[in-house]
């Protein structure tokens, strides 16, 4: 098998040989993953006003929803495949154009069907983007640092909801029906501010150029890179796990602000609570990511699903004090992030350098269905009569399984490498 870690940059590289985890590929793919969090949160924040200002039925807007997860989990497919023939840097630099034109595009639909293709197109280059950052982020880094440098990366995207949500307050959502349309202006905008900073400064990963000349004429075909050289094990259990702890992620976040309100919160106490997971959520990923790196992953992984179990066992049988949810939300919104970079950080290295956009694009898809079962699951239980802290303890069954599938996969990895 190829080897899986990220090769030495040579001589004059950018830092990401001899420097630390912040390096240039590092803070761009940041800056990267701070803007695809603002997109990927836009339309939930948009949804208010934009239902009424299009005359939009709940299906309808369900639907809408429903476009950006599809084009998502195609785009990752896509996307990473793409990246394995023609390198990680130029399939980026095409999705981040594609979902800033395309966001941009959704700001001024007129209706309902021009915003569904609009936010289906964006779904795609949103999909394509999120491989190739893991795999730049992984591939640029120091030698044995690429678990922690992923886990950076993927702080920004919290970030970005926590930011999409700032901008929505000043673009005046209590206002008119028009002011949806700055949040798709900002989200859209700003990505093409960046795209030209990325042509021009973004590295191409070090270790795929590497291997790419050598590999290129042999690369096996996406059934044999997935499930092939003994990596069917690794593959699955990576998938599953992704499914499972993506499914409680985007339940809690689509229904905390209602479960929140149930527990007897108003509704800008739980947009606040909602906020403060974000931000110690992104917080965490990027100060704990050195964790990642080398055997301490494997009691980081346990910590971090424990931690998460208890933290929703705490927001179900919380007082309704304002100051309790916070600092519960806190510990949440860092439970469940860094479950999100563990699992980010172990996808590289399940799949050698020249077959690893795909592996890993195969992951992310995998996560994008579990982000699309957690909030129906939520409106099932729900809409069953499950009470608020019910709901939340129903989750706890969940992580253990995303748990110990993640550790399973960590100990494998592991004891391979041994």
């Amino acid at each position: 098998m190829l080897n899986q870690d990220a090769v030495p940059a040579p001589a004059g590289a950018p830092m990401a040989a001899a420097g630390g985890l912040l390096n240039r590929t590092t803070l761009l793919c940041l800056v990267v993953a701070i803007l695809e969090g603002v997109d990927l949160q836009a339309a939930g924040v948009a949804a208010p006003k934009l239902a009424p200002a299009l005359h939009l039925t709940a299906a309808q807007l369900g639907t809408f929803f429903s476009a950006g997860t599809i084009g998502l989990f195609l785009g990752a497919l896509v996307g990473g495949r793409l990246a394995d023939h023609f390198g990680r840097k130029a399939v980026l630099v095409v999705s981040v154009a594609l979902f800033g034109l395309f966001t941009l595009a959704t700001a001024l639909s007129p209706d309902f069907t021009t915003l569904f293709l609009m936010r289906l197109a964006t779904g795609l280059g949103l999909g394509g983007t999120l491989p190739n950052l893991v795999a730049l982020a992984a591939e640029n880094s120091p030698p044995g640092r690429s678990g922690g440098a992923v886990s950076l990366m993927y702080g920004g995207m919290p970030l970005g909801g926590a930011i999409v949500s700032l901008i929505a307050v000043f673009a005046g959502m209590g206002g008119g029906f028009d002011s949806w349309r700055t949040i798709f202006y900002a989200a859209g905008g700003a990505p093409l501010l960046v795209l030209p900073l990325l042509i021009w400064a973004l590295p191409e990963s070090h270790a795929f150029r590497a291997t790419a000349a050598a590999d290129a004429a042999g690369r096996p075909g996406v059934l044999a890179i997935l499930f092939g050289g003994g990596r069917a094990a690794e593959t699955v259990l990576l998938w599953l796990a992704f499914f499972a702890t993506l499914m409680v992620l985007y339940l809690l976040l689509s229904w905390l602000p209602l479960l929140m309100t149930d527990r007897g919160f108003s509704k800008p106490q739980a947009a606040l609570i909602q906020l403060v997971l974000n931000v110690a959520g992104a917080i965490a990923c990027m100060i704990t990511g050195p964790l990642l790196d080398g055997p301490r992953r494997f009691g980081y992984a346990i910590t971090v699903f424990v931690g998460l179990a208890v933290f929703l066992v705490l927001l179900a049988v919380m007082p309704a004090n304002l100051t309790v949810a916070l600092a519960v939300g806190m510990g949440a919104g860092a439970m469940i992030l860094t479950t999100q970079a563990t699992l980010y950080a172990a996808a590289p290295a399940c799949y050698p350098i020249a077959i690893r956009g795909t592996g890993v694009g195969g992951a992310v898809a995998a996560g994008r269905l579990g982000s699309v079962v957690g909030p129906l699951l939520g409106g099932a239980l729900v809409q069953a009569g499950l009470s608020a802290s019910g709901l939340l303890l129903s989750l706890v069954p969940l992580v253990a399984v995303g748990g110990l599938l993640a550790v399973l996969l960590i100990h494998r990895q592991l004891r391979r490498r041994a």
